[in-house]
């Protein structure tokens, strides 16, 4: 009895004992696993869930690759809902609006025709597919073949593996609007395509080589698919080599048997076709495709791995590190590496080749307010190539892009181009060629591109005189430039001072930057037109999209005063004033005037849909606004909101974006929230805390320091923020300095159920405003 009695207890102790033991590690997947690239896929025209697709890259590559479900020049090239694979896409579109350029496509087939798109196209299921950043699989159930993709920068490698056939092969489709496809040798296919969407010289051309490690066993060549009679000429091994037309297309045979496996290895250059040929040798050499695809796995997982998150859901992981994958994709590169291992690029703006470093792909409308911020913080390797592109732009144009794909195009307002240079000289990520850069964004004050308007200030002879773009000129969306203009002479003052201009410059840029002051309406406490003789627009509804304002109205541009915040406070009559007014943008009913349309655009919905009153986070002007009550002394509102965003209108699902996930703009702004800081003023050396998601993230800087922020009582009923510590000291403030941030730093917030009304409400713990100067 006694001896059951001390087996008991010893029992007991051990159990206890365990208890009390820390919980095991988390068992955690590579950060690359956690990606799907589906996510913002199921989109069209009338409601956006993000109009991505699912991009089978490497970060920052020149090239991607996407199933195609979409007919050929659809700006939707994959949609979730769509049924049928037309042919795997090189594709180089930005966003369905700008759509593609440089594109053409695999097909692997079974029949004796299948030439044009409508007759190779395949059935197949999400059941059995796979979309990962480095690789791609799906089931092609009505050829009974197997396609696999896995990618480098400039080239790729297909696998297809094939039913036993006698009909199988290859359709090579370089697409029409001038093309080029020809047979090299008894395994290798070359041409080009010319098809894009704008913003291109008369020479343009994308090479591609195309090289099978299985001879053919004939070859059919046709300008014309849709008019192509199969089987009525097959040219190998005789026959016409080459074909060049309108839309040329190619057909390879093979003799296969069940299981059979033939690799593509395909590769492309905007230079030409000798550098195409470089690509493939130096991006896949004698590689194979696993080699190939575990290579890109890694190359995924050290970007993905420059920030650890832990203490979440799983879908929180999913939806962040898919959130990151998408923040690292654009703008991508646009250069090439020649004989000697130099950068090279063919330039979009003048059709010449020339040395040194171009990327492409971005609008900065969208991505100067967190995509080029997180990269200045995070992989400022990278930004300082692009700052040297935008150089190389300038020199090439005259001018710095404002929307570039992969030349200049006339899309979206502002010359928000100041800001990404600005962030990035103030970031430390860019210290040369600023002598170009700021001649380039001065230039722009005062000239438009001859053929692109977006291109430089559309109204800047009002701007420069009057310090607005009045309503009565004709020139749209004039109260939107006229704010943007505005933050942007800010932006460029930033670069002077660096640059140590002479005072009466100074002066000029930091008068200009007030300019937001002049559509200030202050009876409706609102940014409002206003007409050339000083009067404000009449009638005037807060509710009216476009007209004044950039696919957005007045309760959502009141906002865009990033570098003066303060000056708006006060503006408004003051803290309890502007923090009404904050908080009406989510009180009043999504109530809408879609009359300058004339039909409800896609953003108009997101913004109903979303149940949050009048706030648009699917669209970029109102994404930063939720942080602007930490300069009011109301920063609990700031963590209930930004939490609120992150909880309900991302996910990792084809439906996981309230809107346009336009070229990382709203991923980044997700990653950073995460993080628990966002820059409201990119070119400033200030983030803005929200509310952290994790209760641990570290970012692992490139110059080797760490950001460590830890919430250890972190959960969704605790997103309010009591007690912060800064590297073991009481920290007040509502805002983070970068310079601060990169010689590391360790950050530990106390989360709590319930607002403290107490920290941070302080006029000093309140962000930069350039009133305050």
């Amino acid at each position: 009895m006694k001896k059951g009695r001390i087996a008991l207890a010893a029992l007991c102790a051990a159990v206890l004992a365990s208890c009390s033991c820390p919980p095991a590690a988390e068992q955690r997947l590579r950060p690359s696993e956690y990606v799907s690239t589906l996510v913002g896929t199921q989109s069209d025209f009338t409601l956006s869930t993000g109009n991505t697709y699912p991009a089978i890259a490497l970060p920052w590559g020149m090239n991607f690759w996407t199933p195609q479900t979409g007919k050929m020049g659809d700006g939707w090239a994959y949609t979730y809902g769509a049924h049928k694979i037309r042919g795997f896409k090189q594709t180089h579109q930005p966003s369905p609006w700008i759509n593609d350029y440089g594109q053409f496509s695999l097909m692997p087939v079974r029949g004796g025709d299948k030439l044009d798109e409508e007759s190779r196209a395949s059935w197949f299921s999400h059941q059995a597919e796979a979309a990962k950043p480095y690789y791609y699989k799906a089931y092609l159930a009505d050829h009974d073949i197997r396609a696999e993709i896995t990618p480098t920068e400039r080239a790729a490698i297909m696998r297809f593996t094939f039913p036993e056939s006698k009909e199988s092969g290859v359709v090579i489709d370089a697409f029409d609007r001038g093309s080029q496809v020809g047979m090299a040798d008894s395994r290798t296919i070359v041409g080009y395509t010319t098809r894009n969407s704008g913003g291109v010289p008369e020479n343009f051309r994308n090479w591609f080589v195309v090289r099978f490690d299985t001879p053919f066993s004939a070859v059919e060549l046709t300008d014309a698919p849709d008019k192509y009679k199969p089987g009525s000429s097959l040219l190998y091994p005789e026959g016409s080599k080459s074909v060049e037309g309108r839309h040329a297309v190619a057909k390879v045979h093979f003799a296969t048997r069940r299981g059979q496996q033939v690799c593509a290895r395909v590769a492309s250059s905007f230079i030409s076709l000798e550098q195409a040929y470089r690509n493939l040798e130096t991006e896949l050499g004698e590689d194979g495709f696993e080699t190939v695809k575990d290579k890109a796995q890694q190359r995924w997982d050290d970007v993905l791995g420059r920030i650890e998150v832990e203490g979440g859901t799983a879908d929180q992981y999913r939806t962040f590190y898919s959130c990151l994958y998408r923040s690292t994709l654009f703008p991508r590169k646009f250069y090439e590496i020649d004989e000697n291992g130099a950068p090279v690029h063919y330039s979009p703006y003048n059709g010449e080749v020339l040395p040194g470093y171009m990327y492409t792909d971005t609008g900065f409308w969208d991505t100067f307010r967190s995509l080029f911020p997180l990269l200045n913080l995070v992989y400022p390797s990278v930004n300082a190539e692009i700052q040297q592109g935008l150089a190389n732009a300038a020199r090439e144009s005259g001018f710095l892009p404002e929307w570039a794909s992969p030349g200049h195009r006339g899309c979206m307002v502002g010359n928000n181009s100041a800001s990404v240079v600005a962030d990035a000289v103030v970031k430390g990520a860019n210290d040369k060629d600023l002598e170009v850069l700021y001649d380039a964004m001065v230039h722009a004050t005062e000239n438009v591109h001859p053929t692109v308007a977006s291109t430089g200030r559309w109204g800047h002879a009002y701007y420069n005189t009057l310090g607005y773009i009045p309503y009565d000129v004709n020139i749209p969306e004039n109260v939107a430039r006229t704010l943007e203009y505005a933050y942007d002479d800010w932006c460029i003052l930033q670069v002077a001072r660096k640059l140590n201009r002479p005072q009466a410059e100074l002066e000029k840029w930091a008068a200009r930057a007030k300019n937001y002051r002049n559509v200030f309406d202050p009876q409706t406490r609102l940014m409002r037109g206003r007409l050339a003789n000083g009067e404000f627009q009449s009638p005037f509804s807060p509710y009216k999209w476009g007209d004044a304002f950039t696919e957005g109205n007045s309760w959502h541009y009141t906002w865009s005063v990033f570098h003066d915040v303060q000056g708006l406070v006060d503006l408004m009559g003051g803290r309890e004033p502007f923090v009404e007014m904050l908080d009406s943008v989510f009180v009043v009913p999504p109530i809408y005037d879609d009359s300058y349309y004339g039909f409800r655009i896609h953003e108009i919905t997101e913004m109903q849909v979303a149940d949050m009153g009048n706030y648009a986070h699917g669209n970029q002007p109102a994404q930063h606004m939720i942080y602007l009550y930490n300069y009011a002394g109301a920063p609990w509102k700031a963590q209930y909101w930004t939490r609120e965003v992150m909880d309900r209108l991302y996910s990792a699902n084809p439906d996981g974006y309230c809107g346009d996930e336009d070229n990382g703009q709203t991923s980044a702004w997700y990653v950073f929230s995460a993080l628990g800081f966002y820059p409201v003023c990119p070119a400033s050396d200030e983030y803005v805390v929200g509310s952290p998601l994790f209760r641990k993230a570290v970012v692992n800087l490139e110059n080797g320091n760490k950001i460590v922020l830890e919430a250890p009582a972190n959960s969704p009923e605790t997103r309010y923020i009591g007690a912060v510590q800064f590297d073991g000291k009481a920290y007040t403030h509502n805002f983070l300095r970068h310079s601060d941030l990169v010689k590391g730093a360790d950050i530990r917030f106390e989360m709590r159920p319930e607002p403290d009304y107490m920290r941070g409400t302080d006029s000093a713990d309140a962000p930069y405003s350039f009133s305050r100067e």
